[in-house]
């Protein structure tokens, strides 16, 4: 190997670990359990204060809680949370169900969950602890509408390429919990929610369906978004009975419930910035947040590196939210590994120059429905993925960015994070002049 080819690879290398070590801090800054350390404050005039945990931090966060609060004072104490974040919790019953399809154990979880609000009496609190993925992790479709129905909705709208809003708007008119109705059963009973959020915008009413949120949105909204997006056809009879019909709206006015906003996506892109700082970059905050299909995302994160890419040698494009993806074909991914895959298609198609790597990851660890949290490319992804035998264009239109970035060896890979702030989008370029 030639002097240049190692100093190329060593320059690669150190690339490759500051994107990751960048995004940890992303990690690190929503960790949930020094979150509820931080805002949960004990009010000891309650004679009883139960804990009812769900989300993808579900355990952390009641592990966190149960600490802080006196044994003679804790009553029922739940958590919900997905299998890959399943943890035993002192004197809280966990409970592992599916993500992001929702499951049968999610639904028994639900409800032991609405059981323990029914039966919260005045002079107690229920500190409601909710996280990314909540939505999917305690389904309870209201009686007319089965859970395999419930299910089958969800799937059509993550597949069509609706928002998390749009989602969730559905949800929260099929569901005996979502849109306030968590809060509606805790009364007369006081219920605090910590609430970490994996919502671009930080919508309380949104994040995990707003469980104890006040609704603004209508049944009317929830099937003109079905139509919309074309599925409201293949969306089962009974859903599309239950919400033309429906009588009584989501609750509009919530008195019992205190909602506190402990953690975020933007406070996660702050500290990836901080963090890209501190390793010497001259840090470009981009299109924050992002949003939108996540292979022309990529091409436009291209288009705008080329423009203003820094002349000090080093750069750091950063943002966060998130994309969306229209599935096209039958492969296996999640919207990072697209936008991942994207990126280095664009990037070659475009002529990007000099050297750069491309993260892009959720936050939870889970991206799809694989086992990866996303992907991490470079100036020389193609070319492995071709040497492999790989096609990556007729991959991505397949949707299958998973075989391809595990050809080149490019898959994002660290395991359930026990927290969900969506994701991160991690640009590093390094220019010729200065390297």
């Amino acid at each position: 190997m030639s002097l240049k080819n190692l100093l190329w690879r060593l320059k690669m290398k150190s690339l490759h670990e500051n994107a990751t070590q960048i995004f940890h801090a992303g990690i690190a800054a929503a960790n949930p359990y020094d979150a509820v350390k931080k805002h949960f404050i004990l009010n000891e005039n309650f004679s009883k204060i139960h804990i009812i945990a769900f989300g993808k931090a579900a355990c952390a966060m009641a592990n966190a809680a149960q600490k802080m609060i006196p044994t003679n004072l804790l009553g029922n104490a739940i958590a919900v949370t997905n299998y890959e974040n399943v943890v035993a919790v002192e004197n809280v019953e966990v409970i592992g169900a599916s993500h992001p399809l929702p499951n049968l154990a999610g639904f028994e979880a639900a409800k032991k969950i609405a059981q323990i609000a029914k039966n919260a009496k005045t002079n107690e609190l229920v500190l409601v602890l909710i996280s990314g993925g909540g939505s999917a992790l305690i389904p309870y479709p209201v009686d007319s509408i089965s859970l395999d129905e419930k299910i089958a909705t969800t799937n059509l709208l993550l597949s069509c390429g609706a928002t998390i809003h749009e989602i969730n708007c559905v949800r929260k008119h099929l569901s005996e919990l979502k849109g306030g109705n968590l809060a509606k059963l805790i009364a007369p009973a006081q219920c605090y929610a910590l609430i970490l959020s994996d919502v671009l915008g930080d919508d309380l009413s949104v994040i995990a369906s707003g469980t104890t949120v006040a609704d603004e949105s209508t049944f009317a909204e929830a099937v003109v978004i079905l139509k919309t997006k074309n599925v409201w056809n293949d969306v089962p009879q009974s859903v599309r009975n239950y919400l033309e019909q429906a009588i009584s709206e989501t609750p509009k006015v919530i008195k019992n419930v205190e909602n506190t906003l402990i953690g975020s996506n933007a406070m996660s892109v702050e500290a990836a910035v901080k963090t890209a700082q501190s390793l010497g970059y001259e840090v470009i905050r981009y299109d924050y947040p992002l949003c939108g299909e996540a292979r022309d995302v990529a091409e436009k994160f291209v288009l705008a590196a080329k423009s203003k890419s820094s002349e000090n040698g080093k750069t750091a494009f950063i943002t966060g939210g998130e994309t969306t993806v229209t599935l096209r074909g039958n492969g296996k991914g999640g919207r990072n590994q697209e936008m991942a895959l994207a990126f280095a298609i664009a990037a070659e198609k475009h002529g990007l120059a000099d050297e750069w790597v491309f993260l892009s990851g959720g936050t939870d660890g889970i991206d799809g429905v694989s086992s990866a949290a996303g992907g991490i490319v470079d100036n020389e992804t193609l070319q492995r993925m071709k040497t492999a035998g790989t096609n990556p264009v007729e991959l991505l239109e397949n949707n299958d960015s998973y075989a391809a970035l595990k050809s080149s060896n490019d898959l994002l890979m660290t395991g359930a994070t026990g927290t969900n702030v969506a994701d991160l989008q991690i640009l590093l370029i390094q220019t010729e002049k200065n390297s």
